[in-house]
């Protein structure tokens, strides 16, 4: 998504209000395209580990669990039996905190930009969604994700990349709410539109001061994202796992890169050729130099 001078100055212009006169829905909401998306906001100051959405999401999508008691698995890390995924995050002895993995449906995904066969797609509500049958199994989309989300069924016959869906054909077609979101006893996490969520978020660092970090990761970070998340105030997001990104999406970097190759018609395969004769060209002049020397070379 190619973003001009003036949408550059006028999201700068919302920014600076943002910090100077707490969240302004105007501003904010007329430079999101993507403002009536389908999103989800986690405020980790109201999680408590429960893991009620992780075991939820489980049994939703029939996912094996592993060990004897589904209540106390605490995978490490995502994979194709965890679509999402509840971690400490620990400081000190007194400051932790619980943090939430998944996909997080970016505005600008990258996995779609890099898929050879569009088998991921962004659809018109927000949701990344993927198609198994185009899937080749390249895993371009694992090794692209900012976030770490794509996984891949390593331990299958017939193995397919798996992430969060949204719950886009268990729920969000009946118009349910995703079952994490539902499960959760504290509601932690809340579902709504990009642009409801991003009021309420800014709303609550606003009324509660002192309590959050005052960023919303996910408004901002390559693009935006769908999924949303509040800290703990003392609490770094990269502290919590989460990288720190500029707002430009990695996907849009790499189409102006691959739009200035092609650019004067000059296809990869040229390219690489052209550097290989020029290689070969250098290592003959090299040899012959080498030969002109007087040097004596070993035969065998």
């Amino acid at each position: 998504m190619a973003v001009d001078r003036r949408s550059f100055l006028k999201f700068g212009a919302a920014t600076v209000g943002v910090s100077l006169l707490g969240f302004n829905e105007t501003n904010a909401e007329a430079n999101d395209e993507f403002a009536d998306n389908y999103a989800m906001l986690n405020d980790s100051t109201l999680c408590i580990g429960c893991r009620g959405c992780q075991s939820a999401c489980k049994e939703a999508h029939e996912l094996p669990h592993t060990g004897h008691d589904k209540r106390y698995e605490m995978p490490t890390d995502l994979n194709a039996q965890n679509l999402t995924l509840i971690q400490l995050q620990r400081k000190s002895e007194d400051e932790y905190t619980f943090i939430r993995r998944s996909c997080l449906h970016c505005n600008v995904p990258s996995c779609v930009s890099v898929c050879p066969v569009a088998a991921f797609t962004k659809r018109a509500d927000g949701v990344v969604a993927y198609d198994k049958d185009k899937c080749i199994g390249c895993r371009y989309c694992q090794v692209a994700c900012p976030f770490d989300a794509p996984t891949f069924e390593y331990n299958s016959a017939t193995p397919v990349v798996v992430k969060c869906d949204f719950c886009k054909d268990l729920r969000l077609k009946n118009n349910e709410t995703p079952v994490c979101a539902s499960i959760c006893p504290r509601k932690a996490i809340k579902f709504g539109t990009r642009k409801e969520l991003l009021r309420e978020a800014h709303k609550r660092i606003k009324d509660n001061p002192g309590r959050y970090n005052t960023h919303v990761y996910g408004e901002t970070e390559i693009g935006g994202t769908s999924v949303m998340f509040l800290a703990p105030a003392g609490f770094t997001f990269e502290e919590l796992g989460y990288r720190k990104w500029g707002e430009t999406p990695p996907g849009q970097m790499q189409e102006e890169i691959q739009h200035g190759i092609f650019k004067y018609w000059i296809p990869p395969v040229a390219l690489y050729g052209a550097l290989g004769l020029a290689a070969y060209t250098l290592g003959k002049k090299n040899s012959n130099k080498s030969d002109d020397s007087g040097e004596v070379k070993n035969e065998s």
